[in-house]
């Protein structure tokens, strides 16, 4: 038959001749809770030739863009140069601007598999670069993203630059690809929220 810690302290005192002395209470520490949410969030939209990026703050009365842009790859480039070029360019973004967490497109089902293969090189030397740096990775769907930003899930991309443009109060409409690595980092910024339309998948 088992003896509980005081039964044994007790019994101890009794042979050594001294006083039993009360069992110290043990304290279990509170659950941890994430209870500041992120801040600076990195979107990312790969692709072989041009990765869109976008940076932005959350601020009140509303986000605000620290950086866009996007990452552009010559034709002549060879596969292995865009990929460096990439990986080092998100290094940069990353180290300039400390974002905490990154939202990137979901994978999607490509009708040409060599386009496919080229997507997820690129959104490997990409992820590989953020990982690297420690940041939370989420993927979220394209359609979810439209859905976040514009309302309706098969919106055009122009729709999608109009709207990011107008949440973010930026004087020109953003280039195709840095307007969806923007949307991305609103979306994930709208799934932290309390009423989220949007669902993302940690990586």
């Amino acid at each position: 038959m088992g003896i509980t810690l005081q039964q044994f302290q007790q019994m101890s005192a009794r042979v050594s001749g001294r006083k039993p002395r009360a069992a110290s209470p043990v304290v279990l520490p509170l659950p941890t809770r994430n209870v500041s949410a992120h801040t600076i969030i990195l979107g990312v939209d790969p692709s072989l030739r041009g990765t869109g990026y976008g940076v932005i703050e959350l601020a009140k009365p509303h986000p605000r863009t620290l950086a866009h842009g996007t990452i552009a790859c010559p034709a002549a480039w060879p596969h292995s140069r865009c990929l460096a070029n990439i990986s080092q360019t998100i290094r940069d973004v990353l180290r300039k601007y400390s974002p905490t967490v990154c939202a990137v497109e979901g994978l999607f089902f490509a009708q040409n598999l060599q386009t496919a293969i080229l997507m997820g090189e690129a959104r490997g030397a990409a992820l590989a670069a953020i990982a690297e740096a420690g940041l939370e990775i989420y993927e979220i769907a394209p359609r979810k993203v439209k859905q976040a930003i514009v309302g309706y899930g098969a919106a055009q991309k122009l729709a999608v630059a109009k709207m990011v443009q107008r949440l973010l109060q930026l004087p020109e409409l953003p280039a195709a690809d840095a307007a969806d690595a923007l949307a991305l980092a609103l979306a994930h910024a709208q799934s932290q929220g309390r009423y989220a339309l949007t669902t993302a998948k940690r990586i």
